[in-house]
């Protein structure tokens, strides 16, 4: 799929500018970087979720019993 956006050229020259500085064509940098920056929002929505569920049932376990409990020693 291909999509398509305007930028002026002070923007383009940027962009085209530090792709090449990295070694890297345009697509693949603004790829990677619209990819970490979902991956990072989906990151903080977990985090707020867990955040929300231990404010809910603040209980917490020590490593060494997580471990026992499961078995894994």
């Amino acid at each position: 799929m291909t999509i398509s956006f305007r930028l002026n050229e002070t923007d383009t020259d940027i962009i085209k500018a530090y792709a090449k500085m990295r070694g890297m064509t345009v697509s693949e940098l603004i790829r990677g970087i619209v990819m970490e920056h979902i991956e990072e929002k989906s990151d903080l929505q977990e985090y707020e979720k867990a955040c929300a569920a231990y404010k809910k049932d603040p209980e917490t376990f020590a490593l060494d019993d997580v471990i026992k409990e499961l078995d894994l020693a």
